[in-house]
């Protein structure tokens, strides 16, 4: 995540970039913008808001030399001297074109700026940043004609969020370059960070951190709730979360004596483990650092809801990992030939 307090616009172009799938072209702007004070309060808040709450960063990425990625290329230029910066942002917007391989992909407006003294970790550096707006709103603007007032809709760009966004900074590790990517119309996964930007998760904690709770969610949805029921998947994802809050390293023989209690289950969790590893083309390290943001950000998609076909749902703490096996007894009633689910408690909240 980053800080904007004393960041800065020295450069900003708008161009128009087209889908090649239905024959749409680019337009492009031969100056930058030139802002008004009005619009540039507005401008530099807008489009750096987005990655103020980031928990995780991304890496340039290549078949063959990360040098040869576009955009890396691009913004390594720009960092380094920005007389092309007009040039250069065009190059930028003809590759994002070249990504346009079907028809829902959307035209729209791009924005390339360069930003200074923006605040990564514990220092300030610049970064070059390529907005892609794909929505407009419609508001009312208010006139005077002939001594009255009148009304007239028009379409615009909402100050509220960024529909696609990329902030490169002028900062790099041992694997390269700092990433910090947005897409709130992720309606194709691999348009903006696959085909125009081609970055990937760097091989530290948060990743780590992310991957093993995915992993343990989807082994929850797949593996848990189907053969075990609604209630020991629940557990199960409480009991995880509660590992990972309680242990700054996971070791994952550790993980499994403390959140599994039988052997079979241990031997489901590995062999899923080898399949999802595969299927993923990722590897989940036997122990690694936690990630306390991304603890928290993945925690917010856990869902540790039984779901029953009588259109009632019970809700489980997932910050309460020994409440289900305390407080919820599941049997079967022979005279109705239903399951049921009998909830102990003191008194309703």
């Amino acid at each position: 995540m980053i800080k904007r307090n004393k960041a800065s616009i020295s450069k900003c172009i708008l161009h128009k970039v087209g889908n090649k799938f239905n024959s749409t072209k680019n337009a492009f702007s031969e100056q930058p913008i030139d802002f008004e004070e009005i619009s540039y309060d507005l401008m530099l808040p807008y489009l750096l808001r987005p990655f103020t709450s980031l928990a995780e960063s991304y890496r340039f990425n290549h078949h063959s030399n990360v040098d040869l990625n576009e955009i890396n290329s691009y913004a390594s230029q720009l960092l380094q001297d920005d007389t092309n910066f007009v040039d250069i942002s065009k190059h930028i917007v003809t590759h994002l074109f070249e990504q346009s391989n079907s028809s829902q992909i959307k035209t729209g407006d791009v924005i390339v700026c360069m930003f200074h003294d923006i605040q990564y970790e514990d220092y300030q550096t610049d970064a070059i940043g390529i907005f892609k707006i794909e929505n407009k709103s419609h508001f009312f603007q208010t006139y005077l004609e002939k001594g009255s007032y009148d009304i007239v809709a028009q379409k615009g760009i909402a100050t509220k969020k960024v529909d696609k966004g990329v902030l490169i900074l002028n900062a790099a590790d041992a694997e390269g370059k700092i990433v910090l990517s947005v897409d709130n119309n992720n309606y194709d996964a691999q348009y903006w960070i696959k085909s125009f930007l081609n970055i990937k998760y760097p091989d530290d904690s948060n990743q780590h951190t992310k991957n093993y709770i995915e992993m343990c969610r989807d082994f929850s949805k797949e593996i848990m709730q189907p053969q075990f029921g609604g209630q020991q998947q629940s557990n199960f994802l409480a009991k995880t979360v509660d590992f990972f809050k309680e242990n700054e390293i996971v070791n994952v023989e550790t993980f499994k004596e403390e959140v599994f209690d039988e052997e079979d289950t241990i031997q489901l969790f590995e062999d899923y483990k080898k399949v999802y590893e595969s299927d993923h083309n990722i590897v989940l390290r036997n122990q690694f650092d936690v990630s306390e943001v991304v603890l928290k950000k993945q925690k917010q998609k856990i869902k540790t809801e039984i779901k029953l076909d009588t259109n009632i749902q019970i809700k489980l703490d997932v910050d309460a990992p020994d409440a289900s096996a305390e407080y919820l007894e599941r049997g079967y009633d022979e005279e109705k030939k239903m399951h049921f689910y009998k909830v102990f408690f003191n008194e309703e909240a």
